[in-house]
């Protein structure tokens, strides 16, 4: 059975919208980032007035790895605050992936400020490097704020080890996400030191002002993107599950109804963090896409049964609870330059693929979807697809693996006799990690400019 969503005057509407491609503030942003981080760099400069020896170049070392640690801890958290100019403009994968980075760099330049700190600190006490231990258990013992600052740290480290690729592959996705959520009390607990001990902050009163607003800032887009808004938008639309619908082997789509979901803002190709307040349930929260244009009072995501949470959505029984988080993400119309659009869709990944589908602008032959499924029966949503594409006069095709288990071709040469003209046009992909390689060296292969290959990945 399959949950037919297609038509609706939102989809035509959307349908009918001007292709508006939109430039990614990435660049500005960029600049911006490295002008705070070349300010962090002059107000050390400035606070130094010599360096007269080892000892003071390992201090000074120390303090420069602090002021840029506690730099990049603001942008740590303001990069997990789905700021929605970053979210949908800039792109959630490419926001994980910076923040991913500067965790890493973050976290080498805490760990540098504490063994360069405490040896300078040790060696101006006349102990050795080998002292560090008994001068770390001094200084926390000691100076203002350090308690908590050891402790933050800790947590920190224990963030940054299980963040490292095969470890976090082995943990449950449930346990990595909470214990990651830490990394705002961490930052909280290292804050106070930096400024009751920071030597810049005392002598610079403006430095201070600036410190206390770059993270008062963060903390109000943190609460308010975070907190408030997924508080408003659940009240305001108060959704519950009308229906589970099986659609193939392992894959269900979920129906959510709740009041004027139109208004929420969610276009095609984006997706939510998803709640539902069912027993063994409300405490995780994941991402899937919407499977259909939003229609006002419905709205729908399709899931393959990979886990333990994806599997347990087909025991949803109407009326649960949802909560919901978003919309996020910048695989949207906004992306597309070119007037033809290729769509490649992997599995599951046919979930915003199929969105696209029906909403993306195009006269007929304008927009071709590439479906890649290893057998016939695990194409989900074919029957929606095909309606789709008769009504729009599109082009639908399917790549499934033969009889003897054979892969498809889809190579460069393929797709350029599949799609004669394909280096003029916009490319939408949605699928594993594999796959998504795969088809991008293909795509580029066949002449698809870089800029115009559109793929969101959380592979970090």
């Amino acid at each position: 059975m399959t949950t037919t969503l297609a038509g609706g005057r939102a989809a035509r509407r959307q349908t009918m919208r001007r292709i508006r491609p939109k430039r990614s503030p990435a660049v500005p942003l960029l600049i911006a980032l490295w002008a705070g981080a070349a300010g962090v760099l002059w107000l050390w400069w400035q606070n130094t007035t010599s360096i007269a020896d080892t000892t003071g170049r390992i201090v000074n070392a120390g303090r420069i790895t602090g002021l840029l640690a506690g730099y990049l801890m603001a942008l740590v958290v303001l990069q997990m605050a789905r700021v929605p100019a970053l979210e949908r403009r800039v792109g959630s994968d490419r926001v994980a992936r910076w923040h991913a980075m500067t965790g890493r760099y973050t976290l080498c330049l805490v760990v540098a400020h504490v063994f360069l700190t405490m040896w300078g600190y040790a060696l101006q006490g006349g102990r050795t490097l080998g002292d560090i231990v008994a001068q770390t258990v001094d200084s926390v013992q000691q100076l203002p704020d350090m308690g908590k600052a050891a402790i933050g740290t800790g947590l920190l480290v224990v963030i940054g080890l299980i963040s490292v690729g095969p470890v976090r592959r082995r943990l449950p996705y449930d346990l990595w996400y909470h214990v990651h959520l830490l990394t705002y009390a961490a930052v909280f607990l290292t804050f106070w030191h930096q400024i009751s001990t920071g030597n810049d902050f005392a002598v610079e009163p403006a430095a201070k002002t600036f410190w206390y607003g770059l993270y008062g800032a963060v903390t109000a887009l943190l609460l308010w993107y975070r907190v408030l808004t997924p508080v408003r938008l659940n009240l305001r639309h108060r959704m519950r599950v009308e229906a589970v619908v099986e659609e193939a082997p392992g894959v269900v789509s979920v129906l959510i109804g709740g009041r004027r979901l139109h208004r929420i803002g969610a276009e095609a190709g984006q997706f939510f963090r998803w709640r539902f307040l069912a027993p063994g349930m409300r405490f995780s929260s994941h991402p899937y896409s919407l499977s259909a244009p939003p229609r006002p009072d419905l709205l729908r995501i399709t899931v393959k049964a990979i886990g333990d949470h994806s599997a347990r959505l087909r025991e949803l029984t109407p009326g649960t609870r949802v909560w919901a988080e978003g919309p996020y993400g910048a695989l949207t119309a906004h992306r597309r330059s070119r007037g033809k659009v290729l769509l490649v869709a992997g599995g599951v990944g046919i979930t915003p693929m199929r969105a696209l589908f029906e909403t993306l602008p195009g006269a007929p032959g304008d927009i071709t979807l590439l479906y890649r499924a290893n057998t016939t029966q695990d194409l989900a949503l074919w029957d929606e697809l095909a309606q789709i594409a008769e009504e729009r006069g599109a082009r639908l095709m399917y790549a499934v693996n033969s009889p003897d288990g054979a892969r498809p071709d889809i190579s460069a040469e393929r797709l350029r006799e599949k799609v004669p003209d394909i280096e003029s046009h916009d490319v939408f992909m949605c699928g594993p990690p594999g796959f998504a390689q795969s088809v991008y060296e293909a795509l580029r292969g066949a002449g698809v400019p870089a800029r115009r290959i559109h793929h969101e990945s959380f592979e970090m």
